[in-house]
């Protein structure tokens, strides 16, 4: 498999419409046979050969996810639940002001490690605290609109 010389990663950049059309196609293909341990097979331009690859269902429904990332023009970085970021990463992934994340590990809202002066904050404990969050937003979301509807 060749990778043009052009190719950079998406996470500091836009895909380009190709990119999304690209994505949008391979989603649809993968969408279509995401049965148990489905075969995807890809051709080698070099050799020619086939390669076969077994798509378990996760790892069908992780493409599935990213690809759809892609083809909705999103940039995209992926992160290791077992890294370790720094403030201004979590706060990025946040989206929230780096002072504003560190108020909140101070509060102890998010687990943290010091390492020499600086804070690290583990990806799982960053992400636990967002779906939290997003939870605890969707509830109360819920609860005003419920209150919307009672008033009408």
């Amino acid at each position: 498999m060749t990778i043009p010389a052009s190719a950079r990663q998406f996470g500091d950049r836009l895909p380009s419409a190709g990119e999304k059309a690209a994505a949008n196609q391979l989603r649809k293909v993968i969408a279509a046979n995401a049965t148990n341990n489905a075969k995807l097979r890809v051709l080698d331009e070099e050799t020619k050969k086939p390669t076969e690859i077994v798509l378990t269902p996760a790892l069908s429904g992780l493409l599935m996810d990213l690809l759809r990332h892609i083809g909705n023009g999103d940039a995209v970085t992926l992160v290791p639940v077992s890294k370790m970021l720094t403030t201004q990463q979590s706060a990025d992934i946040l989206n929230v002001s780096r002072p504003f994340l560190i108020s909140l590990l101070e509060k102890g809202e998010i687990q943290f490690t010091t390492v020499g002066r600086h804070r690290r904050i583990m990806a799982e404990n960053l992400f636990q605290y967002k779906r939290d969050r997003d939870q605890k937003r969707g509830k109360a979301l819920a609860e005003l609109a419920e209150l919307d509807a009672d008033i009408l």
